[in-house]
């Protein structure tokens, strides 16, 4: 036969405009979520004057039933309705001492949606707030660099011979790949309508200004901010998460200089040797396909020689030691900003590598605009 359902630990009674509650047996974890249901059905269905907690036959009671009892108690406190309690034994009253009115917080709601004002305003407010954090950052990263070329002594050169070897000899690969990639997917593309015009020679002359100038530092600090600027920020924000870094500040140690500065500087020597590499290999790219169209080397070179001028490869560069320090820089300053939590640490990474690539991006359309009006 079916076991019977367990009799119900608390009854409610109801008259002359007071409800009683009567607990009758232990009121544990087993037994107060029906009583909790119980209760809270009855003060929905009748309108009390006072509320009565009679628990002179409760013979136990746990956690789960000083948390309804302080339940009872608080709502009806809220609502202004007297709340009595009769029978309480003496370790029971204990517990409850330990949870005065208004003890504990409110239970947490689900907020309703902002409105569109407000989803503008908290979004404008958070640009602006992380601008002056970067304006702030850079700042404080000049002068600490200032402050390396001032005294070279007081550079880390050990971390940061560490972090040119980690971000930029391990990097060569996949640098050299994309490079070659690039250029032999320029030279392909650029074949199609240059054939058509009996005019395959300047393919050299498009794959040359390309690289050179533009698709070289640019993927090649893409690259960077995607391999070493995320390293950045996931390095920091551990250290930010294990409150290494409170303990530097503790010891007197500036967290800009001890740690932003060598990765920074690695980033600055780096960047244009990873630059010439892509460049190299770019150009090897394209030299694959016009001798795949029947040009020789040598003819390849010197369409080279003409297409390219003095200043074409210097401006390159200088495009790239920007861009190391943008990728260096965006991605110290995430980690520095990294909350508490695992999570925080994947969320500065996400940050680092976005605002590396956007920065990235900016300061190009800004360096095409500047050479344009420049004539360079």
């Amino acid at each position: 036969m079916p076991s019977s359902s367990p009799s119900p630990v608390l009854h409610a009674g109801f008259a002359n405009g007071t409800l009683t509650f009567v607990v009758d047996g232990p009121l544990d974890s087993n037994s107060t979520g029906a009583a909790w249901r119980q209760a809270d059905r009855a003060l929905h269905q009748n309108r009390p004057d006072a509320v009565v907690f009679d628990a002179t036959r409760m013979t136990y009671a746990d956690g789960a039933g000083v948390a309804l009892y302080v339940h009872l108690r608080d709502r009806l406190f809220s609502d202004a309705i007297p709340f009595h309690a009769r029978g309480l034994a003496g370790n029971f009253r204990l517990l409850l001492d330990e949870f005065p009115p208004d003890a504990l917080e409110a239970p947490w709601r689900l907020r309703q949606p902002p409105s569109f004002f407000e989803s503008v305003g908290r979004s404008t407010f958070s640009v602006l707030k992380d601008a002056a954090a970067q304006l702030a950052f850079t700042g404080e990263l000049v002068v600490n660099l200032c402050r390396a070329m001032a005294h070279p002594r007081s550079v880390r050169w050990g971390d940061t011979w560490l972090v040119v070897e980690r971000a930029g000899v391990n990097a060569f690969p996949i640098v050299a790949l994309i490079g070659f990639l690039v250029g032999l997917i320029l030279a392909f593309q650029a074949a199609i309508p240059m054939k058509q015009f009996g005019a395959e020679l300047f393919i050299a002359d498009l794959v040359g200004m390309s690289v050179i100038r533009e698709l070289g530092p640019l993927m090649t600090a893409i690259i960077l901010a995607g391999r070493s600027g995320s390293a950045f920020a996931a390095e920091i924000g551990t250290m930010s998460v294990n409150e290494e870094i409170n303990a530097l500040t503790t010891l007197g140690l500036p967290s800009a200089r001890f740690l932003v500065v060598p990765k920074v500087l690695a980033s600055l020597l780096l960047t244009p040797l990873l630059t010439v590499f892509t460049n190299l290999f770019g150009l090897l790219g394209g030299l694959l396909v016009m001798a795949s169209l029947g040009f020789s080397p040598i003819a390849y070179l010197n369409e080279l020689k003409v297409a390219l001028h003095f200043g074409d490869i210097p401006s390159g560069l200088f495009k790239s030691l920007v861009f190391g320090l943008l990728v260096a820089g965006i991605g110290c300053l995430r980690g520095l900003q990294t909350g508490n939590g695992a999570a925080a640490v994947g969320e500065s990474t996400t940050r680092a590598v976005v605002g590396g690539i956007v920065l990235i991006v900016l300061a190009d359309g800004l360096f095409s605009i500047t050479y344009y009006y420049l004539g360079i």
